[in-house]
């Protein structure tokens, strides 16, 4: 089923007032009028509706069941690209809450404030695109912080907060995962190519991060928050 996102303030009654993108889409795929499509709030409820006119009627509302039950944020050094486009997809799409970006030492892309406001832009609309695909409830919301200190004390609230360090010999991830029992908020933080500096392993250790590993291989910057969203999704089955 085709699914699209709307503003509640879009949603009156039995109907659904559809921007003009969003009808331009769904005419492009011609969907009949008896043909249904999901228009889902971006609050977790999803509206089974019928095109009718310009609008969505509603024929039924149910509760989305593709959002994970723990809100999982992805923290991403500066990348690359396309690097970085699908680190963002692939996140959304295994059930990422939230994507939040920041500079480090050995990052190879550099942002100035108007170029990251057009790649943030950019960004946003995968994780729409993303979303959609995989039948979220909500659009993760991609945003950044302008420095790594405030970064890793923001991500070191979350009730289990692990810093992905590729020179930690001593804590795997899933011995991160296997100490922690119900998991309410979780933060990973992944570093850019270059890998971390090791005064940066040092600050986030000191703000409260959990240093651990994804074992022996070294992954790529775009590979790690994939594998590291996946472990914790089978850790706390929703995989």
């Amino acid at each position: 089923m085709h699914r699209f996102f709307t503003d509640p303030a879009a949603i009156t009654g039995t109907r659904i007032h559809l921007d003009p993108e969003t009808l331009a889409h769904i005419r492009v795929l011609r969907l009949g009028a008896k043909e249904t499509f999901a228009v889902s709030d971006g609050a977790g409820v999803d509206y089974i509706c019928v095109l009718s006119g310009d609008s969505a009627a509603i024929i039924d509302r149910t509760q989305n069941r593709a959002e994970p039950t723990v809100r999982c944020t992805v923290c991403l050094a500066h990348t690359k690209g396309e690097r970085m486009d699908y680190a963002v997809q692939k996140s959304v799409e295994l059930g990422a809450h939230a994507i939040r970006l920041f500079p480090a030492t050995r990052c190879v892309a550099r942002y100035d404030e108007k170029g990251l406001a057009k790649k943030l832009a950019r960004w946003e609309k995968i994780a729409l695109e993303a979303a959609k695909q995989s039948g979220r409830g909500i659009v993760p919301a991609v945003t950044a912080v302008s420095d790594f200190r405030s970064a890793m004390t923001e991500a070191a609230g979350a009730d289990c907060a692990l810093f992905f360090y590729e020179n930690e010999t001593e804590q795997s991830l899933r011995a991160a995962l296997e100490r922690r029992a119900a998991l309410q908020t979780v933060s990973l933080v992944i570093g850019p190519e270059g890998g971390f500096a090791d005064e940066e392993a040092a600050l986030a250790t000191a703000c409260g991060l959990a240093r651990v590993s994804l074992g022996p291989r070294i992954l790529r910057a775009e590979t790690a928050p994939v594998v590291a969203l996946a472990a914790v999704m089978y850790a706390v089955g929703e995989m």
